[in-house]
């Protein structure tokens, strides 16, 4: 009696839901003895039911993000020591080279240091390792202490400029030959 009274009120609430129309007058098929049948004809509905439209909205929502923390940690690090010829007082620098990549890994070191008069050339070398990151990005670096007399320094990177804004800060060259025949004479004051 329950689930009879159940299902009747299940149905119910599930025709209320909708909008039914007669649309045709329908007719029961005739049956003779013979076993003859005539076609009938059921009767049509249209049925109306609740308009549904798929669509997108803004919401703000929380979404966790990977966020690199960076720690401060002792490791051994280059030190060049240079004393100039006419002497000056001496200080000690960090020479350090950075850049911003995306879609692969790839790594950055300082390979060489060249010398002319008072200019120092930081040549590094910036090398994709193949390994995907996807849509991330990536920042790279290198560094190297240096106890000398105030120089100009000058950043090179031997490689291709990664196509990040933040990478127009030094100078891109295609290979070591192309850094050659820009700075000239000079003499290497350090090699990886």
């Amino acid at each position: 009696m329950i689930r009879r009274m159940i299902f009747t009120m299940t149905t119910l609430a599930i025709l209320a839901g909708c909008d039914f129309k007669k649309t045709e007058k329908g007719e029961l098929p005739e049956i003779d003895v013979d076993v003859d049948a005539e076609a009938g004809e059921l009767p049509e509905y249209d049925v109306d039911w609740a308009e549904v439209n798929v669509g997108t909205k803004t919401e703000t929502v929380e979404i966790p993000k990977v966020v690199v923390v960076m720690e401060e940690e002792e490791v051994e690090v280059p030190y060049i020591d240079v004393d100039m010829p006419d002497g000056g007082e001496k200080e000690e620098h960090t020479l350090y080279i950075e850049a911003e990549v995306s879609d692969e890994e790839h790594t950055m070191e300082i390979q060489q240091i060249w010398a002319t008069g008072k200019n120092l050339y930081v040549i590094s070398e910036l090398k994709s390792t193949g390994q995907s990151i996807g849509d991330k990005k990536m920042r790279v670096s290198d560094q190297v202490t240096l106890n000398a007399a105030d120089l100009n320094v000058k950043y090179y990177v031997v490689g291709q400029r990664p196509d990040r804004v933040f990478n127009r800060q030094h100078t891109y060259v295609n290979d070591m030959n192309e850094l050659k025949d820009r700075v000239g004479d000079y003499k290497v004051i350090y090699t990886k």
